[in-house]
């Protein structure tokens, strides 16, 4: 099964920070985005992606081209300019495919234009390429196989980061810190499709979470699958100075003897 990465964004709300690096490749506790999305997908067997990148697309290249600096028990092999196999010491080796889909394509338009990289009858795996998660991807594959329809996201609870009061004839009843916000769930961007996704990918200009996914929503074609671990997007600098306050406070998941990224300490 192929992991699709949308890497291919602006990034204009993180400001100075995206004239160095796109965003999948700005650093958390000294490890790059797209690095901990990754891990999470080969924790759960999945191991070829194709990444889909627009600004900064030579940045990419040159990251994987240096893989080894983050894995040090990796070696980089360059099959052709936008492949990489990546082999690991005693472990199941990466096959990355980076594939420059257009500077201002639509995160839908990304999706199609690999189209002929996805078999006929083959699921995949799509995520963008700034929210780290700790979501078990096996058990929502096994989710979407078993529901059948043409599509599966991740639904995800709405972090909070203040304290929660309860306050009844002005006495404080109770203190909740910072507590997940239950009541709603969100688009975590992790998604599973099958390939009958791209019959509803109009052109390059196509936003996967406008038509595609309300047209599906009609038919009845989306599951949900409910996340209740770890889940935060970086959409600004607050969210970047956030998750590296939980790597430098080891307060994030990394730190909590999380196999999936258990180099990170």
């Amino acid at each position: 099964m192929k992991a699709v990465i949308l890497a291919g964004g602006f990034g204009y709300r993180l400001g100075i920070d995206r004239t160095k690096n796109p965003k999948p490749l700005i650093e958390i506790g000294g490890k790059p985005l797209i690095w901990y999305i990754m891990k999470n997908y080969s924790f759960n067997g999945i191991k070829d992606f194709i990444i889909c990148t627009g600004y900064k697309h030579d940045s990419f290249i040159k990251f994987f081209s240096k893989f080894n600096k983050y894995e040090k028990k990796s070696k980089v092999i360059r099959i052709s300019k936008n492949s990489f196999l990546i082999e690991f010491k005693n472990k199941v080796n990466w096959k990355i495919k980076i594939v420059f889909t257009g500077l201002k394509t639509n995160t839908g338009g990304r999706i199609k234009k690999i189209s002929n990289l996805i078999g006929q009858k083959e699921i995949f795996c799509v995520s963008y390429a700034d929210s780290i998660s700790d979501i078990n991807i096996k058990e929502e594959i096994k989710f979407h196989l078993k529901k059948k329809k043409i599509a599966t996201l991740a639904a995800v609870s709405i972090p909070n980061r203040f304290g929660v009061l309860k306050i009844k004839n002005d006495s404080v009843k109770s203190f909740l810190e910072k507590p997940t916000i239950n009541s709603s769930k969100i688009n975590g961007g992790y998604f599973i499709f099958s390939k009958k996704i791209m019959n509803y990918i109009k052109s390059d200009n196509t936003a996967l979470e406008e038509y595609p996914m309300e047209r599906l929503c009609k038919l009845n074609q989306i599951n949900g699958f409910s996340h209740n671990g770890f889940w935060q997007t970086v959409d600004n600098m607050k969210d970047k100075k956030f998750l590296n306050s939980l790597y430098i406070l080891k307060k994030g998941p990394w730190n909590k003897k999380n196999k999936i990224w258990k180099n990170v300490v």
